[in-house]
């Protein structure tokens, strides 16, 4: 494994530095060779990381080269806009999941992950880009953490679906007030939908009318 990894670092570097030398003469103007540079810059650091079992140094030191990657990129070709503040805060979430262990598969902490995430969606929507509320789009999303593992742990299957129903009627709804108010064309994806419950209630009353009467009764 030693001598791969050296394999490794020595081939990352006589690739970025080729790769530095052909931008430099071709096309000086555009710097593009750091984006394979990145990918180069991963292949030692993950066999290294991965060779040591060290997962949780990992994420973080890769999480680092990512949001640094962003960020130079933000400022080279549109430092008037910073876009990589969007990119930055679920990156951010992986070393925080691995440091936390067992305690990431918790509900309080899909609690605190969505709520955190949603307020700081929301703020830079409010902040930076006020007129249309594209919040609702990762809020969306990440309302589906809590929701599952909390049913998931309960095996609430139908309830689950009964939920997530009435989220995504809400979700379309939502988007369809905000985006084309003169067309309601939400109910199509509700209906749809609305058989996702249907189907799970007829099943779990199916099987128990089956294990019933199969079952053999008690004297």
């Amino acid at each position: 494994m030693r001598n791969l990894i050296s394999f490794s670092i020595a081939g990352s570097l006589m690739t970025i530095l080729f790769l530095g030398i052909v931008n430099y003469t071709t096309s000086p103007q555009k710097i593009w060779f750091i984006y394979p540079c990145l990918l180069l810059l991963l292949w030692p650091i993950t066999l290294y990381f991965m060779s040591k079992k060290m997962y949780k140094q990992y994420s973080l030191i890769c999480s680092a080269m990512i949001i640094a990657f962003l960020i130079i990129e933000n400022y080279l070709y549109s430092p008037d806009y910073l876009w990589f503040i969007y990119a930055v805060y679920p990156i951010i979430w992986w070393p925080i999941l691995m440091y936390l262990e067992e305690k990431a598969k918790t509900l309080k902490i899909a609690l605190i992950g969505c709520a955190t995430t949603i307020i700081y969606y929301s703020l830079l929507n409010i902040i930076l880009s006020h007129p249309y509320p594209w919040a609702i789009y990762p809020a969306f999303l990440v309302i589906w953490w809590p929701l599952a593992l909390y049913h998931a742990q309960r095996k609430t299957f139908v309830a689950f679906s009964v939920t997530s129903t009435i989220l995504i009627s809400i979700f379309f709804i939502t988007v369809n007030v905000v985006s084309s108010p003169e067309v309601i064309w939400a109910i199509y994806p509700i209906f749809v939908v609305l058989w996702w419950p249907l189907s799970m209630y007829f099943y779990v009353y199916k099987r128990k009318m089956y294990n019933s009467t199969t079952l053999p009764k008690r004297i």
